[in-house]
């Protein structure tokens, strides 16, 4: 058992007990950054003069070695070490001697795991931005392509007016661009570097602490020691982030699934993004939207479960905090793939515009608009609802839509219909008349999507820094 404690106990630790208080198993995917944050504590050390120039060469080329060993499989991490931060010292000292001891001069597993996190936490981060933004890319072709594809809006799962797909996924869009703002609102908050606060108290060593935050492209060095080894919030804010990312993606993964059904047929998925029966030959599953669907629970309970790990715990650094890893790299990599997956799914399905456009005059979406028609013509719109109600009744027992009726049976209700009516109450001009900005009129959508087309030339120049 490779530890890194020990002079003052007298026997060893009973095996089941360094097994549960062991983390290596989930902790080992953070090796790249404990080398990382260790390469720039030793130069601190060096350039503090507590360590030679010569020592921190040895130690930096010490874990260079160790880290292209790990990357190539030579160097196993195995559960023969406690957690990354032995692995990493204890190959270091077996390869270069006594100078390896020095590594661990000046700071605690405390902050050092504190940084390791963060470390870890900001590189995935970035990538879950990058993420995003291939989606949001995705979501604004297919805005760009549908200003025209006609389909019904709903309110209660019940069709209510016209709108556009364009508009209808210009809603996620909103969403999206929401869920990168906070991502990124997360990675300036959290960039600080807890290196150097030691278990809780600081060090009596005088380190630099700007610079190791520097030599870590953090802004600066946290400013309470307490705090820095304590603190979890950037990892409940995350997972708070992460959440809400999951939840969008979930409602729309169940339109998915609702336009994919025999039903609806709005859209066809691909094959590739898409599964079979085992025993039913006919069926096509949408097996992703649905996934995605029942995987935002996961990342729900992840949060639930560090909020309340956290929350009664004293300052400063407990046990306990070792439980915010497997819940946070779990999180990680299910929004990582559901994202990734989701892109790819709505990036390759098929659009069936004519039933979209079907389902929308067969679902009176143009009432509202019939109504208004009456409105315009002097009648109080209250009396115009009760008018139009009685028309969509009437529709309903003839199995018609409002657009098949003639201009007589519009007269049986009210004489005050005219012709024009029927252009009144088309898709196309129910749509097209919504022009302030947010509606799914052409103009107020063609608009949208130049402010859309700005905002993601920002970001690609973002995401390519």
């Amino acid at each position: 058992m490779a530890q890194l404690w020990g002079g003052r106990f007298t026997k060893e630790t009973e095996q089941k007990v360094y097994n549960f208080n062991a983390s290596i198993s989930f902790d080992k995917r953070l090796y790249k950054h404990d080398i990382e944050g260790s390469k720039a504590h030793v130069k601190m050390l060096a350039k503090s003069g507590i360590l030679t120039e010569t020592e921190r060469d040895e130690i930096i080329k010490g874990l260079d070695g160790i880290l292209a060993d790990t990357e190539s499989g030579v160097l196993e991490i195995t559960s023969e070490y406690e957690d990354i931060h032995s692995f990493v010292e204890a190959n270091l000292i077996d390869r270069i001697g006594d100078t390896g001891k020095k590594l661990h001069t000046g700071r605690s597993r405390n902050d050092q795991v504190a940084l390791d996190m963060k470390l870890y936490v900001r590189d995935e981060l970035i990538q879950v931005k990058g993420l995003i933004f291939s989606l949001m890319q995705e979501l604004h072709i297919l805005m760009k392509e549908n200003i025209h594809t006609y389909m019904p809006g709903f309110t209660h799962l019940q069709k209510a007016q016209p709108v556009t797909f364009a508009h209808h996924v210009g809603a996620y869009m909103e969403m999206f661009k929401r869920d990168y703002g906070r991502i990124k609102d997360i990675l300036e908050r959290m960039n600080y570097c807890p290196l150097g606060a030691g278990a809780l108290a600081g060090t009596t060593y005088p380190l630099d602490r700007e610079y190791t935050a520097s030599l870590l492209n953090f802004y600066g060095p946290t400013l309470n020691s307490m705090d820095s080894v304590s603190d979890r919030d950037y990892i409940i804010e995350m997972l708070s982030a992460f959440s809400t990312i999951m939840m969008h993606l979930s409602r729309f993964s169940e339109e998915i699934i609702i336009w994919n059904s025999n039903e609806y047929q709005f859209i066809e998925l691909d094959d590739a993004y898409s599964t079979g029966s085992s025993i039913m030959p006919q069926k096509k599953n949408p097996d992703i939207a649905e996934l995605v669907r029942g995987k935002t629970g996961r990342v729900y309970a992840s949060l639930n479960s560090i909020l309340t790990t956290m929350k009664g715990i004293p300052l400063a650094y407990n046990k306990d905090m070792q439980e915010d890893k497997e819940l946070t790299f779990d999180a990680i990599d299910t929004v990582k793939n559901c994202i990734e997956l989701f892109t790819g799914m709505i990036s390759t399905m098929k659009l069936n515009k004519e039933n979209m456009k079907k389902s929308a005059v067969n679902g009176f979406t143009n009432a509202t608009d019939c109504a208004d028609y009456l409105v315009n013509h002097g009648v109080p719109f209250r009396d115009a609802h009760g008018i139009v109600g009685q028309l969509v009744l009437y529709c309903i027992e003839k199995n018609i839509s409002l657009d098949d009726l003639s201009l007589e049976e519009y007269h049986s209700v009210s004489t005050v219909f005219e012709d024009d009516i029927y252009d009144a109450i088309s898709l196309k001009t129910c749509v097209e008349k919504r022009n302030t900005i947010g509606a799914p009129g052409p103009d107020a959508m063609e608009k949208v999507i130049d402010i859309n087309e700005k905002y993601l030339n920002e970001l690609r120049g973002e995401i390519n820094e």
